[in-house]
């Protein structure tokens, strides 16, 4: 089984969409921070992790090996556990609501949740990893 077949469901890699489409979020999440809110430190922190998480997964596509595309994914899932702490502080702050809060949240929780599947899945085991939501 290859790198990309690992992540795939119904001839779609759901991960890559998923991460790109979590990106775009992101992207206008950090837009609108910078001008609407003046806020400049947290949108650049959330920035990086939050569209690092879909570039790190199209390098694991192509990764050169099994290990090499397990230690692509876990990047991945470091990255996306960061993003999720940065838009748990913004809402703690005051920056974003709940509601933007949950639709992005429960967007970065999928992304960790297929991350986590799709490592185990390449070990070759059952087993979860710590955190699994």
């Amino acid at each position: 089984m290859n790198n990309e077949q690992r992540i795939m469901k119904n001839g779609k890699n759901v991960l890559r969409e998923k991460s790109y489409a979590f990106a775009l979020k992101i992207v206008e999440l950090s837009k609108e921070l910078n001008e609407q809110k003046k806020e400049y430190i947290l949108s650049k922190q959330i920035l990086r992790s939050g569209t690092s998480i879909g570039a790190i997964i199209r390098e694991a596509e192509y990764a050169q090996s099994k290990a090499d595309f397990i230690s692509k994914l876990s990047i991945a899932l470091k990255e996306a556990n960061e993003t999720d702490y940065w838009l748990s502080l913004l809402k703690d702050s005051g920056y974003i609501n709940e509601s933007k809060f949950y639709e992005l949240n429960k967007l970065c929780s999928e992304i960790i949740k297929i991350c986590i599947a799709s490592i185990n899945t390449s070990k070759g085991n059952k087993r979860t990893m710590n955190n699994e939501q």
